[in-house]
């Protein structure tokens, strides 16, 4: 036998961290980093342009549906033309309109569904852009009739700020469509649109364009678990809504928006 003190004690492998605790050191965080982040310096344009070529390399282009659009101060909206592939788009090829649909500024005309958008826009002065396409996965998702489920961490930023329009309305063009959609939409940031695709509305280019790209990820996700497993687990719901918060930060948007934004101007075109 050896000899020597024998130490019974268990290795400890959690230890909990209180809520307060993590608020302190999430706030902690967010001071340390404030000034060191890489945000881009992009004119508002170049933001929109950049949108949406990112939304092209992840699989939101694939026809002529989809649209972005952006208030101005003015009440004007900036918005692409149609028949552009979101991979096209450069800042100098955008266009301005009016609620008439009316081109102020560029060349070409509007997608005629963006007559959907200022139903939004009018009833939510907060909403500056909005994001709607028909992406692969969040497709697929529409056509089963089912929410999308925040079951990942990923997905928490859509945790009570992601409705369901559970009934397609039909070719969003008309104002009947637009009245029905931001009525589903309420004061969420996002909506799954049965048998459609979503929408994505926030106060800035680069929150809109972050939610686009992880309502997405989201929808694949839940998609290939249920698939192999059958029903998805949601996350707790204490737990989603401290994620949520914590995802939406300014600073986590705006870095997000520019590592993507960075990813595409490295690619040659």
């Amino acid at each position: 036998m050896h000899g020597g003190p024998r130490c019974n004690a268990t290795p400890v492998l959690h230890q909990e961290t209180s809520v307060d605790d993590k608020q302190l050191q999430s706030d902690a965080f967010f001071q340390r980093s404030a000034n060191k982040l890489d945000f881009g310096n992009w004119t508002e344009q170049e933001k929109i342009a950049l949108s949406c070529r990112i939304l092209a390399s992840e699989g939101h282009s694939e026809t002529l549906a989809g649209q972005i659009t952006v208030r101005n101060e003015d009440g004007t909206y900036y918005t692409t033309a149609l028949a552009q592939a979101f991979d096209e788009v450069r800042p100098e090829k955008l266009i301005r309109i009016n609620e008439n649909m009316e081109v102020l500024e560029g060349e070409g005309v509007p997608n005629p569904a963006v007559r959907f958008h200022f139903w939004v826009y009018r009833a939510r002065p907060d909403v500056r852009c909005i994001i709607h396409t028909h992406p692969p996965y969040v497709s697929t998702l529409s056509m089963t009739g089912r929410p999308l489920v925040v079951s990942h961490m990923d997905a928490t930023p859509f945790h009570n700020d992601c409705a369901h329009l559970a009934e397609w309305p039909g070719l969003p063009i008309a104002d009947q469509e637009g009245v029905i959609i931001s009525a589903a939409l309420g004061r969420k940031r996002c909506v799954l649109l049965a048998n459609h695709g979503f929408l994505a509305a926030t106060s800035s280019v680069e929150e809109t364009l972050y939610l686009s790209v992880l309502i997405e990820r989201a929808a694949r996700n839940q998609l290939l678990a249920a698939s192999a497993y059958g029903e998805v687990r949601p996350v707790d719901d204490a737990l989603a809504a401290e994620s949520h918060d914590f995802l939406l930060k300014p600073s986590i948007v705006r870095a997000s928006f520019a590592m993507f934004a960075r990813r595409i101007e490295r690619r040659p075109g």
